[in-house]
């Protein structure tokens, strides 16, 4: 079931909701926490399509706001959607933009966490930012930054608050993972390492602070053609670790003294990501620790 408002305000819109929900038979029950999806036309299809996937894992109430020109009156357009999953989108313009949490906070599911998401620009503090306040998490994706990703990044971290992501950190997971599992076989000491990517790319540069903050050691940057990361080499007396992924599906795992082998490492979907960010409410203090050091290394260097 589709309702849509025309130049309306929050309230028609959650009456509007309310109402579908009834005739649609599908109660708030079962929804576990509210997602705001702050887009823009541009990204607001794939956006919401990532989220209502995301949905089928983590009921969600789905708040996708768009922010259109500041200029001219207040005007708020909705369209409610109620089927296997409810979302909201909201189309905002004049003077209201500045006020979008008026709009989403009497939407919001009572006595459930809020997580909101900026697929592509994001606010230099989303910590501070008007509808960043309302969430327990707020998920930043530097690079689909339209400013630039390393710009992007070292903005939000540089910015860092308690409850902050980024997806370029979450599509390190696997990475991380094959890296400790590494470190657990061979227990000499790493002396240095190295990740090759893209000549730009957020999660490399992650990845290069978290060695840093984890091993105590010197960790360069190279490029290459990608996709994403195609290399980590940590450097030890026998040989090599080293994780070795040119065409952004499949992986070489090299341990010193163990037959090299072949590791799926397939590059994820932003669903897939965000899914992932779901699972865990509460501050990720590793990533915490990673974007100290990231955001350190980048005012020395």
């Amino acid at each position: 079931m589709t309702i849509d408002l025309k130049d309306t305000n929050a309230s028609q819109v959650a009456n509007a909701l309310l109402r579908a929900r009834r005739e649609a038979g599908s109660p708030t029950m079962g929804m576990v926490l509210s997602l705001i999806v702050v887009t823009d036309e541009g990204n607001y299809s794939d956006s919401l399509k990532a989220a209502n996937t995301v949905a089928k894992e983590h009921p969600a109430r789905i708040l996708g706001v768009i922010r259109k020109t500041s200029r001219g009156p207040s005007r708020l357009d909705a369209e409610v959607k109620i089927g296997s999953g409810q979302a909201v989108l909201l189309r905002m313009s004049g003077e209201l933009t500045k006020h979008a949490e008026s709009v989403v906070l009497p939407l919001l599911l009572p006595d459930s966490p809020v997580v909101s998401w900026w697929p592509a620009k994001a606010p230099d503090n989303v910590g501070e930012d008007a509808l960043g306040s309302l969430a327990q998490r707020r998920i930043t994706d530097s690079a689909f930054a339209p400013r630039g990703k390393s710009t992007a990044l070292l903005t939000q971290a540089l910015h860092y608050s308690a409850g902050n992501t980024d997806l370029a950190w979450t599509r390190l997971t696997h990475w991380r993972a094959l890296l400790a599992a590494a470190l657990d076989q061979y227990t000499g000491k790493v002396r240095s390492a190295e990740v090759v990517s893209e000549r730009i790319s957020p999660s490399a540069d992650l990845l290069a602070a978290w060695l840093r903050s984890r091993l105590k050691i010197q960790v360069t940057r190279a490029s290459s053609k990608g996709p994403g990361i195609t290399l980590v080499r940590m450097a030890t007396a026998d040989g090599d670790i080293a994780i070795s992924r040119p065409d952004g599906r499949l992986a070489q795992f090299t341990i010193p003294g163990q037959p090299d082998r072949p590791v799926a490492l397939k590059r994820r979907e932003t669903a897939e990501l965000l899914a992932e960010e779901l699972r865990r409410l509460d501050p990720d203090d590793v990533y915490a620790q990673t974007v100290k050091v990231f955001a350190a290394a980048s005012r020395d260097g």
